[in-house]
């Protein structure tokens, strides 16, 4: 894909994450005066919002602990500002692309460009992949199950979401375990796919065999990141717990929300039950950023804990916190990132 080509691609993108929050925004604030909206915002504790943005952006540089310390590990000397932007980078690209696919391979290419191996930086993309995805999966059940309560009560209307979301997330991490222990097999059946794809046209059949190299890729690149896995598990395990600990700090942000608006009574795990569900149930869809089907969610969920008269409010700061705010400080390290570039290439 050429360069233009890609660049019209993202801004369709953008475009369409725009046009979507537009219809959302309006279809929720449908008869409400702005008057009213900004006064609603105003309401917030301008503290707690400091807390709220943050935490959001700790969350990013979560990836980057990662990356760094995976790097140190493969004895690779990297600047940990560097991982700042793998990281800031990589989200932008992924919050702009559906399903989140487009920010590793970015994240690789700034690799590349610094001189880091693409095994290297292949073998720590697909480790944050995994813990990213599983965690959330171990998450998930686990609250599911020790507060199922909280679920039932708040999350009902959207529990046909929740089991789709389990469903695709342990699908994913069913095909990375069949493909770490028989991997031969995983790329027998990935061909088989392929082929049954193209022959209902699902796929288009010129694309056969592009397709069909690029799955072998995959499976030759999971086959090698399972070698490492077995052999390092402590490695794996300090990542898995790291990755924990990025993911509350996202969850996070709602009950910071719920804490500016000076409201108690909800206790900080039921807000984070409920926020793990809706992550479960939205970010596997394919729609970049997962737009307008999150702010659903996050009405139907927390409308009965912050009220119908701030639940909106909550939902455009909290959003805004988790999403916006990392989508405009991501393209703005991207946006920097490229002009040093060119600098740099008229320079030489």
């Amino acid at each position: 894909m050429t360069l233009i080509k890609k660049i019209l691609k993202y801004a369709l993108n953008i475009g369409l994450i725009l046009v979507i929050t537009f219809f959302t925004l309006h279809v929720i604030f449908k008869g409400q005066e702005l008057t009213e909206i900004i006064r609603d915002l105003r309401m917030a504790e301008p503290f707690w919002i400091a807390v709220g943005i943050v935490t959001a952006l700790l969350f990013v540089s979560g990836e980057s602990v990662i990356i760094h310390y995976m790097l140190r590990v493969l004895n690779q000397k990297i600047s940990f500002l560097k991982c700042l932007k793998y990281s800031f980078v990589g989200f932008f690209f992924s919050y702009i692309t559906p399903s989140s696919t487009g920010g590793q391979p970015v994240q690789m290419y700034h690799m590349k460009k610094d001189k880091i191996n693409i095994g290297y930086s292949t073998l720590i993309m697909l480790l944050i992949t995994i813990a990213y995805k599983a965690v959330l999966v171990l998450m998930g059940l686990g609250f599911l199950i020790f507060n199922s309560d909280v679920v039932a009560k708040y999350a009902t209307d959207m529990k046909w979401l929740i089991v789709l979301g389990f469903a695709l997330n342990l699908s994913f991490i069913a095909a990375l375990i069949l493909i770490f222990l028989k991997p031969i097999w995983a790329r027998a059946l990935g061909i088989k796919v392929v082929g049954l794809l193209t022959k209902i046209r699902i796929l288009k059949r010129r694309n056969k065999e592009k397709y069909t190299e690029k799955l072998i890729g995959i499976c030759d690149t999971y086959a090698m990141g399972a070698d490492y896995i077995k052999k390092n598990l402590s490695v794996v395990f300090k990542v898995f717990l790291l990755t924990a600990v990025q993911r509350l700090l996202l969850f996070s942000v709602t009950w910071i929300v719920y804490r500016a608006y000076g409201l108690e009574g909800t206790r900080y795990i039921d807000i984070i039950t409920i926020q793990i569900m809706i992550a479960v149930a939205v970010e596997m869809l394919p729609l970049p950023g997962a737009v307008g089907i999150s702010e659903g969610c996050f009405l139907l969920a927390f409308t009965e804990i912050f009220g119908i008269g701030l639940v909106k409010p909550a939902m455009l700061i909290s959003r805004g916190l988790t999403f916006y705010l990392v989508l405009f400080v991501g393209g703005f390290v991207t946006l920097a990132d490229r002009i040093i570039s060119l600098k740099k290439e008229k320079r030489n």
